[in-house]
């Protein structure tokens, strides 16, 4: 493919990136950029070009060493849930915003231990970041087949640095708190890290399946290759022991890598997106290796004795059969894999050297005495120039000193590198007597001796094999040799690296930080790091500070820096969190530390101290105070989440009271109007047996015998009302004290709703309603009479509630596993969905019925409730405005009542 065509689609591709940047940004609070699927795939920025393509050409050349990469990441994942959760809520609660302000804030937020971390982070990260570029250059030349141009004009990595720097500068600068969430970048990447492996599941499968015939094929080739068997075994106890290193190796760098810590832990919104990543990331990394055997193997039987650069297999072998298509895919995937770990580190570092280095180090003052809008700019514009000359500063690394290494000599180095923050970083976490000291120590030694034993003989060059600094040592001691130190001759050069500058640091942090205590600030922040469960809500109380000072000072500060508006809203969520008067004057220890913590993702936790101090006077403090102040805090906040837990238990049993309360008045209600329709019903039938009777009584000669024969009857019609009201009640007080009984037998149900049907018949026939009812014999066990009273007073409601004209009642009966459904809809006007349930208590009559007297006693549906439940059922209502209302009950079928 021409280099014109290439550099088109890379155009393309790259302003699709700023399209989904911009797009994620302004949509940074929808669930398409703010999930744990996203969140998870970003963390897959671990996988750079060094995995992209050094794996295969690791896998090919040295066999299955390169899995020590991916091992060490998936064995500790597990342990996520409660380490890197312990560093978000870390982070979170002191806006921490990069490794360094978390290193050093632990340690007495030390200025110079801050700026030491960065430094080291520099040094590691800048030839990875030339690494990748180098990916880029190398694969370029091979898809558009040309050379390598010595003229930086001419050389295309020239303008794909311009364009990443101008990217990354842009989009990772939009806020000017560090600890803000970039969603737009975090989104991007998580699209690279998504290509990235489609591509490579793409050429894998091409290569296996297409170019050979499966697995089983590849590995019968390759098995007659020279050294297949050795290079695919761990090998003896030498190699074990090489192999262990990296995966330990590989194990700090997971959390320890700015663009790890930067994307697991700045860019975290929520901790529960961990369980997702928990999974997700090491499935990733699972996918990502499926292939590269097959490639890397593969590579070595189409390409044997060619001395080709195993790195670039995946885009030889498709370039061998003419696929440019699959060649350009592959390429894009390699891209994307480059540019998402250039982006997201020099992110990192440029906030780092900011936050730690610019502004503590350089133009604090000029900070001190500017309005908010001329420090923000120029806070973001120093990130902005840092960004940008980094990725400069990382091609001229790339121009002058990488062109000679392979990707995963110079990956290692920079992983040695960062694990030199491992003993500080851990300790942190985990050992309160950790002191600055033994981490200054430490880190100073361990990069020292790794200089030593790696960066120096990198320098010089592996294949100078005359150099008699490399083969004999400085000044002929052979103890001292680069590779071999002390003698140590079955390391290979990167486990041995890092084994004696691991060894060095860790014992230096351990001896300096026992042997010399730290400050009180120091154990201050060791308390609140190693016990953040005990300070999460209330971490500004675990801060010891004494001194004198005033709010209105640093009020001033705080407006140079967040504004007016915001330093007035963030005053009242303070004063509001722990209810203070915002008259008072003075500043508490807790005002000190929320101060020094809206600061911190602006400037850095160093610069943000330096600030406050400059405001406050503050008074030394002796250790065995600062312990007694911790222990009086813990017993503060233990006593704070009892009276918390009390007052929510409180707020529960007032509001569960309150609820009770309106049940009862509810019922109250409800007590009223049945005792009234109760009282209606009553006097109603004694009223007319009262009048017929007094009339028979006082013209007993007069009255026809006809006539008498009807007040007879009309007496007799009443007493009979009289007599079904007062055996409801009783019915319902049985059934409610469990004095009813029921009796079961097997019947029809069918045949059981047609009997009932018949004694309705005449009100359905005076109503001209039309009822459907299919009778299919059903089986069920029940208490037939009681069912027919339940059905009786259902059919009832129904006729009553259907409409003058055009009335319809659909009866429905349907055998269901273990259950049978007996269904009764009549279409009127329907009932409110708050009905639904309260229908069926007792004394409950619904409201706005729309007539002058209640209608029925309140208690057939609730007397049908309890007659269902005896039998095990259920029994519910179902309506919709102006389709009517189904009232549905179940019974247990005879099937299975037979089989229990």
């Amino acid at each position: 493919m021409s280099s014109a065509g290439l550099l088109l689609i890379l155009g393309l591709y790259v302003l699709i990136l700023f399209y989904i940047a911009h797009w994620a940004e302004k949509k940074r609070h929808s669930k398409w950029t703010n999930n744990p699927y996203i969140y998870s795939l970003s963390l897959a920025v671990y996988c750079t070009a060094w995995t992209y393509y050094g794996s295969i050409g690791v896998a090919a050349d040295s066999g299955l060493s390169y899995l020590t990469i991916y091992l060490g990441p998936i064995i500790i994942i597990p342990t996520w849930m409660i380490i890197l959760k312990r560093i978000i809520r870390i982070s979170r609660v002191n806006k921490i915003s990069s490794i360094a302000d978390f290193i050093s804030l632990r340690y007495g937020n030390s200025r110079f231990l801050g700026a030491l971390v960065t430094l080291i982070c520099v040094f590691g990260i800048l030839p990875y970041i030339s690494l990748q570029l180098k990916s880029i250059s190398d694969t370029f030349y091979i898809v558009t087949k040309t050379q390598y141009s010595s003229n930086i004009f001419s050389d295309t990595t020239t303008y794909v640095c311009i364009a990443l720097a101008l990217f990354a500068s842009y989009y990772g600068t939009k806020y000017v708190d560090a600890s803000e969430k970039r969603r737009g970048i975090v989104t991007a990447v998580a699209m690279e890290s998504v290509l990235k492996l489609v591509f490579f599941l793409i050429i894998g499968i091409y290569v296996t399946y297409f170019v050979f015939d499966g697995f089983d094929d590849i590995y019968t080739k390759a098995a007659v290759l020279q050294d297949f068997d050795k290079k695919n075994s761990i090998g003896d106890l030498t190699n074990g022991i090489n192999w262990f290193f990296l995966c330990v190796l590989s194990t700090f760098a997971i959390f320890l890598l700015p663009r790890q810590f930067h994307t697991a832990i700045v860019e975290n919104n929520k901790e529960t997106h961990i369980r997702t990543a928990i999974w997700l990331f090491p499935l990733y990394l699972l996918l990502f290796n499926i292939f590269v055997f097959p490639i890397a193997w593969g590579g070595n039987i189409l390409f044997q004795g060619q001395g080709l650069n195993s790195d670039t297999y995946s885009l030889l072998i498709p370039q061998h059969f003419n696929n440019n298509f699959l060649t350009v895919i592959v390429f894009l995937g390699g891209f994307s894999a480059a540019i998402s770990m250039i982006i997201v580190s020099s992110i990192a570092l440029a906030t780092m050297l900011s936050n730690n280095l610019l502004i503590p180090y350089g133009f604090i003052g000029a900070l001190e005495n500017k309005s908010q809008e001329k420090n923000s700019k120029r806070i973001v514009n120093s990130r902005k120039i840092g960004i940008f000359s980094l990725i400069i500063l990382a091609y001229a690394i790339y121009r002058i000193f990488i062109l000679d290494y392979s990707l995963v000599s110079i990956g290692l180095v920079s992983f040695v590198l960062i694990a030199q923050l491992a003993p500080a970083f851990f300790g942190a976490l985990f050992w309160k007597r950790g002191s600055k000291k033994g981490a200054v120590t430490g880190i100073i030694l361990g990069f020292l001796i790794s200089l030593y034993t790696l960066l120096v003989p990198y320098a010089i060059g592996l294949t100078k094999s005359t150099s008699t600094f490399m083969q004999n040592g400085p000044w002929g001691i052979e103890l001292l040799k680069p590779f071999q130190l002390f003698g140590l001759d079955y390391l290979e050069p990167i486990p041995h690296a890092f084994f004696w500058s691991l060894f060095v640091n860790t014992i230096s942090f351990l001896a300096i930080s026992v042997s010399f205590k730290g400050n009180y600030r120091e154990r201050n922040y060791a308390e609140m790091f190693v016990d953040i469960d005990k300070y999460i809500t209330n971490h500004e109380n675990a801060f010891v500070w004494k001194g004198t000072a005033f709010v209105s000072d640093i009020q001033k500060v705080l407006q140079r820096f967040l504004g007016e508006e915001r330093t007035k809203r963030a005053l009242n969520i303070f004063n509001s969190k722990y209810n203070i008067d915002k008259n008072i004057t003075t500043a508490d220890a807790r005002f000190i530390k929320f101060a020094e913590n809206l600061l911190t993702g602006h400037i850095g936790t160093a610069s943000a101290k330096i600030l406050i101090s400059s405001v406050a006077k503050e008074d030394k403090i002796s250790l065995p105070e600062v312990l007694r102040i911790l222990e009086e805090s813990k017993e503060n906040i233990i006593i704070n989440k009892k009276l918390t837990d009390t007052s929510n238990e409180l707020k529960k049993i007032s509001e569960q009271l309150r609820e009770a309360n309106e049940k009862l008045v509810d019922k109250d209600i409800q007590k009223d109007e049945f005792l009234d329709t109760v009282t209606h019903e009553l006097r109603t039938p004694i009223t007319a047996i009262r009048a017929a009777t007094e009339i028979l009584h006082d013209d007993e000669d007069d009255i026809p015998k006809e006539v008498r024969k009807q007040f007879l009857k009309s007496i007799i019609s009443e007493a009979d009302r009289l007599n079904r009201l007062i055996d409801k009640i009783l019915d319902l007080e049985k059934f409610e004290t469990g004095k009813q009984k029921i009796y079961l037998s097997k019947n029809d149900i069918s045949k059981t709703i047609a009997n009932t049907l018949d004694s309705v018949r005449q009100l359905i026939i005076n109503k001209n309603i039309t009822v459907e009812f299919d009778g299919t014999e059903i089986k069920a066990f029940y208490d037939e009479e009681r069912i027919i009273q339940v059905i009786h007073n259902l059919l009832s409601n129904a006729i009553k509630f259907c409409p003058k004209t055009d009335g319809k009642i659909s009866i429905s009966v349907a055998e269901k596993t273990e259950v049978v459904e007996v269904s009764i809809h009549n279409n009127g006007a329907g009932i409110k969905a708050e009905d639904f349930e309260p229908i069926f208590d007792k004394f409950y009559q619904s409201r706005g019925q729309n007539v002058k007297k209640p209608i029925g006693s309140g208690l057939g549906l609730a007397i049908c409730k309890q007659i269902i439940e005896h039998h095990k059922g259920k029994i519910w209502v179902e309506s919709s405005p102006q389709k009517g209302a189904t009232f549905n009950f179940t019974l247990p079928n005879y099937n299975t009542t037979e089989k229990q």
